[in-house]
């Protein structure tokens, strides 16, 4: 079988965006931290003809732990479950990633064999976390009706997680990210305990830049710590909040 190899070349630009978009930098519990500056990345999002690619960005950290089936990355180890769906990366003469300094490390090769079949799924480390010792990933799967599960650390805490699952059709080849971000919206003058109340969390399915969908979690009684859809009538992608 033929290879395909692409070289990769690295952005901080690029890389900071998909960790910090939507962010609202707050403080205390309402806080998803600002990321420390990743050193060292291991590559992009690559687009592939007739695949889907979803990525996960917002918080400080962010894993894909399941598709369908399929455990992708573990929730205890914070590596891929199978080593033998993480693409192979390597400097043009063969010389694996790990073993690059910090200047060969800016421009690598990454094996992008096509999936075998609906079932194949494959992982690629995307960046450097925000979270010391840790690694961003996404996967690339073929575009049918998917379950995916994610962690997302809202903090720089590794206990502290929020979990979202979602069944989408992905019925186009293109990349899909999913992107987490405090609601902020204009609050009437009420109680001491409502004005206290966080921001929900909310996660946006974004395909090619493009809003798809969106999930909050509710703070009501009846619904307290679950992701309900919410209508896409009359709302705007939040932007990202500039950096002070």
């Amino acid at each position: 079988m033929n290879k395909t190899y692409y070289a990769v070349f690295t952005s901080t630009t690029i890389a900071a965006s998909l960790l910090l978009s939507g962010c609202q930098l707050l403080t205390g519990y309402q806080k998803i931290d600002e990321p420390e500056n990743a050193t060292a990345w291991a590559g992009q999002i690559i687009p592939v003809t007739g695949e889907v690619n979803i990525a996960c960005a917002g918080t400080y950290h962010c894993e894909i732990t399941q598709i369908d089936k399929t455990s992708v990355i573990s929730t205890d180890t914070h590596h891929p479950v199978d080593p033998t769906m993480l693409v192979s990366m390597s400097s043009a003469d063969g010389i694996p990633y790990a073993k690059l300094n910090q200047r060969e490390q800016t421009q690598m090769q990454v094996d992008m064999i096509p999936l075998v079949n609906n079932k194949s799924v494959k992982i690629v480390p995307l960046s450097a976390s925000g979270m010391h010792g840790l690694t961003n990933y996404y996967v690339r799967v073929k575009p049918i009706k998917r379950e995916i599960h994610i962690n997302f650390y809202p903090e720089n805490n590794i206990d502290y997680v929020e979990r979202f699952a979602m069944i989408d059709e992905f019925k186009e080849s293109g990349t899909y990210l999913l992107r987490a971000y405090r609601q902020k919206s204009p609050r009437d003058n009420g109680s001491l305990l409502e004005a206290a109340s966080p921001e929900p969390l909310c996660i946006d399915l974004l395909k090619d830049n493009l809003l798809q969908r969106r999930f909050c979690k509710e703070l009501d009684t009846a619904n307290q710590g679950e992701f309900v859809e919410a209508s896409m009538m009359n709302k705007p992608v939040p932007k990202a909040k500039a950096q002070s």
